[in-house]
C-alpha cells in the first residue's frame, strides 16, 4: 500500500483544521478517547456542532485563537492508500512553518473561501507551491453552504485560480467544491451540488497519481556504513540510506561521490531479505563488490546518470532566522547527510510572493524569500530543482548557535 504525503494551506479561518477534522471523523480514524477529548473541550460551531478543527489544533494558542500557528501531522488509512497529512498555518508571518511542512509533501490541497475568491495568501501559497515543485495541486473550493451551493460562485473561483495557474506555470490542477464544516463533498458526494459531477475529496485522494511523468534517475546518500565486526558477521560492510529515484538494482556499475571512485552493486538487502531492484523511497542497504573508502554522508550515483557536483550555484531560499541574512558569515549547507561550508557569496533578488516579482533588495529578513549565489568550500553534489526535486533541496545551519536559518532549493549552476 503506498504512501500520499500532502499538505493544506490557505488564509486564516478558510477552514484548513476544520476540513482535516472532517476528513478523520467520516473515515472513522478518530480513537474513541480522541473524541470524548474533543467533546470535553467545549468548542463548538454556530450550528451547536463539535468544532473538529481542535483535531489538529495542538497547541494552547491555537485553541484559544482558533488559528493554525505550527504544522501539525495527522496519519489515516483507508483500504486503497496511506496518507500523512500536514496541516500548515495560512499567516503571512509563518510562511517559514508552511515551506517546512510543505518539503516533504507531494501535493498540495490549496482552500478557497467562496465567499471571499482567490486573495493574496491564495497567491502566496500557490507560488511556493510552484517553487517547491510539488507534483499536484488540488484547490478546494470551501463553505459552498454559506453561497448557497451556487456553481457560478464555483466557477468564477476556477476561471480566477486557473488564470493565476497560467501565469505562474502550475500545470497539474484539479478542483472540488467542498463545505468541510457540513461534510458536503468530502467523503461522500454531495446532494446538495448535484451540478458537480465530480469525485470527493477521499476519492480523489484515494485514485490520484502522483508518479513523476519520467522516471528519475537513482542517488543513494550514505546515512551509516554498516560494520557489525561479529563472529557471525566479520566480513560484513553495508551502505544504509533511503533510495531517491527509481532503477537501482543489483549489477549496477555505481559511482561515490565526491572521491568518483568506481564498483558495481554486489546485492541489495531490506529487512534482512535480499532484493533483486530498490523502489523510490526504500531504505534499504547496498552491498558493493569493491572494499570502497565510504563514510556518512558521500551519495552513491549511477555511472551512466550522474548529478551535478560544483562548489558555486544560485538558489532559492526562504530565510528562517530572526536575524537577517549576513553574507560575512560561514554557513554549515546540509544536503541529506553532507555538510559543507558555504558562504552568500550574492543576493540576485528578492520575491514578492504576492505579485511575482523580482525585487532588487539584498536584505534577507525573517520568511523573505530569494535567490542567492552560494560559494562552497567543496563539491556539492545535487540535482537542479526543474529536473529533480528531491535531490535539489537543502538547509543552512548557523555553526554558531546551531539553529537551522534557511532552507533553499538549487536552481542553476553559477
Amino acid at each position: 500500500m503506498n504512501i500520499l504525503k500532502f499538505i493544506t494551506a490557505g488564509s486564516v479561518d478558510d477552514g484548513k483544521s476544520t476540513l482535516i477534522g472532517r476528513l478523520l471523523y467520516d473515515t472513522n480514524s478518530i480513537l474513541d478517547d480522541q473524541l470524548e477529548a474533543i467533546k470535553k473541550a467545549n468548542r463548538k460551531n454556530n450550528d451547536g456542532t463539535v468544532d473538529l478543527a481542535i483535531l489538529t489544533d495542538g497547541l494552547k494558542a491555537e485553541r484559544e485563537q482558533g488559528i493554525t500557528i505550527d504544522v501539525a501531522y495527522k496519519y489515516f488509512q483507508t483500504e486503497k492508500r496511506k496518507f500523512i497529512i500536514t496541516d500548515a498555518p495560512g499567516h503571512i508571518q509563518y510562511t517559514r512553518n508552511m515551506i517546512t511542512g510543505a518539503s516533504n509533501s507531494e501535493l498540495i490541497i490549496i482552500l478557497i473561501d467562496a465567499r471571499k475568491g482567490v486573495i493574496e495568501q491564495t497567491k502566496r501559497h500557490s507560488f511556493l507551491a510552484k517553487l517547491l515543485s510539488l507534483k499536484k495541486v488540488l484547490v478546494c473550493v470551501n463553505k459552498m453552504d454559506m453561497v448557497g451551493f451556487d456553481p457560478f460562485v464555483y466557477e468564477k473561483i476556477k476561471a480566477d485560480y486557473l488564470t493565476l495557474a497560467s501565469r505562474l506555470g502550475l500545470e497539474n490542477v484539479d478542483f472540488i467544491p467542498v463545505s468541510a464544516l457540513k461534510g458536503d463533498n468530502i467523503v461522500n458526494r454531495s446532494e446538495n451540488m448535484p451540478w458537480y459531477e465530480g469525485v470527493s475529496l477521499l476519492d480523489y485522494l484515494e485514485t490520484v497519481n502522483i508518479e513523476d511523468k519520467k522516471p528519475q534517475p537513482w542517488r543513494f546518500p550514505v546515512q551509516w556504513v554498516v560494520r557489525p565486526q561479529t563472529d557471525d558477521l566479520h566480513d560484513y560492510r553495508g551502505y544504509a540510506g533511503r533510495v531517491l529515484g527509481d532503477g537501482l538494482k543489483t549489477g549496477d556499475e555505481v559511482m561515490v561521490l565526491p572521491s568518483g571512485a568506481r564498483s558495481r552493486v554486489k546485492s541489495l538487502e531490506l529487512a534482512e531479505k535480499p532484493l533483486d531492484q530498490a523502489q523510490n523511497g526504500q531504505s534499504i542497504i547496498v552491498h558493493l563488490a569493491d572494499d570502497v573508502d565510504i563514510s556518512r554522508g558521500d551519495i552513491l550515483v549511477a555511472v551512466s546518470q550522474p548529478p551535478l557536483a560544483e562548489k558555486n550555484f544560485e538558489a532559492n531560499i526562504c530565510w528562517f532566522d530572526n536575524k537577517p541574512l549576513d553574507k560575512n558569515q560561514i554557513y554549515l549547507l546540509q544536503n541529506h547527510t553532507t555538510v559543507t561550508k558555504v558562504k552568500v557569496a550574492d543576493v540576485l533578488y528578492k520575491f514578492d510572493v504576492n505579485t511575482q516579482e523580482k525585487q532588487y533588495e539584498t536584505d534577507i529578513q525573517l520568511n523573505d524569500i530569494a535567490k542567492i549565489e552560494i560559494k562552497a568550500a567543496g563539491d556539492v553534489v545535487f540535482d537542479l530543482n526543474r529536473d529533480f526535486p528531491e535531490n535539489s533541496q537543502g538547509i543552512l545551519i548557523d555553526p554558531r548557535t546551531n539553529l537551522t536559518v534557511g532552507a533553499l532549493m538549487i536552481e542553476n549552476v553559477a
